[in-house]
């Protein structure tokens, strides 16, 4: 039996939408999750998308020894099957994915030596992590504006210009598994988990389910690829943009906003070992510096939710701190 589908709004961020901000901050205070509208506001074309999406497939699909060219460090390079265990207290065995990390870009420099494709279309990938990052600061502007708060309080922030960030640009590849590999019942392709940063951008692909998010009744549901389901009648309409909520927003909104837990599943309606599936996801971090302290805000103020910063041995933890704190859950300290 399927699970039921998460019932996530569709945003449109554009100036002929005066109430976006409201209505992002409504869904953001309640499951953490939202499609953004993939039109001219977001900036993300169709075809800019599809590039990255062949990039990634050409890598994946491409020797390992390419891949172990870039082994990970400090976030950053391929990720290999099972290397990550996303749930390290549930999970059997590692995730069933590969992925491959970039960092921030100085213009269109890697801060990190890059395999093929990705050397020789450099220029492509730092413009595609670039116009993620413009898309945060509009959403974290809206936010700022929803929060009747300094309009750059939080892409103040995020200003890469300032100084280093956690930010980074993930290609996801979850292969189908051999049936001599197939997964066991309880095995899923990415452990329940909370995004470690601000907020969150994923880039799906039709036909590829997967995704799941935690309510607050403790069930699972998913989360639909196509929320409008017009791709069948026009396969030329870009899919929205998913963007969910992740744990440094909820401290700095006291848990006003929810940093909701998710994870990835074999679709119980594919046979065992489940079919390819690609996602890229955009993980907006702020400067390494930045406090985890509540804004200044009268709506979070008066938002009872327990979560007023965070402290640790009298000191208010950084983004940095923060980050390093979940890698070293997720890598079993090796990261």
């Amino acid at each position: 039996m399927s699970k039921p589908s998460a019932q996530i709004p569709v945003i449109d961020i554009s100036p002929s939408n005066p109430r976006a901000a409201t209505q992002l901050l409504d869904a953001a205070a309640n499951n953490g999750f939202v499609f953004i509208e993939n039109n001219a506001a977001a900036g993300m074309p169709p075809t800019k998308v599809k590039t990255m999406f062949d990039l990634s497939t050409q890598f994946f699909q491409g020797p390992i020894e390419n891949k172990q060219k870039c082994p990970t460090q400090n976030n950053r390079g391929w990720v290999s099957m099972q290397q990550e265990t996303l749930d390290p207290g549930n999970q059997k065995r590692g995730d069933f994915k590969e992925a491959f990390n970039l960092g921030e870009f100085d213009g269109n420099t890697p801060n990190q030596p890059l395999p093929e494709p990705f050397a020789a279309q450099v220029n492509t990938v730092a413009d595609f992590s670039h116009s993620c990052h413009a898309l945060c600061n509009k959403i974290l502007q809206l936010f700022a504006q929803a929060l009747e708060i300094p309009s750059d309080w939080f892409s103040s922030r995020h200003d890469q210009a300032k100084g280093p960030s956690g930010s980074i640009m993930r290609l996801l590849y979850y292969p189908s598994v051999p049936d001599t590999l197939a997964p066991d019942e309880d095995d899923i392709r990415a452990g329940a988990h909370s995004d470690y940063g601000t907020l969150t951008l994923l880039f799906q692909l039709p036909g590829q389910p997967g995704l799941e998010i935690k309510t607050p009744s403790g069930a699972w549901e998913s989360v639909p690829v196509d929320p409008h389901g017009t791709l069948l009648s026009d396969p030329s309409k870009p899919l929205p943009i998913l963007v969910n909520i992740g744990d440094l927003l909820a401290y700095w909104t006291n848990g006003l906003l929810k940093s909701t837990v998710h994870r990835v599943i074999f679709p119980k309606d594919a046979r065992r070992g489940g079919e390819d599936r690609y996602s890229m996801a955009y993980f907006c971090h702020p400067l390494d510096d930045a406090e985890l302290i509540p804004v200044p805000s009268k709506r979070v103020e008066q938002y009872e939710g327990g979560i007023d910063g965070v402290k640790k041995g009298g000191k208010t933890l950084t983004a940095k701190d923060h980050l390093l704190e979940r890698l070293a859950a997720t890598y079993g300290k090796k990261a």
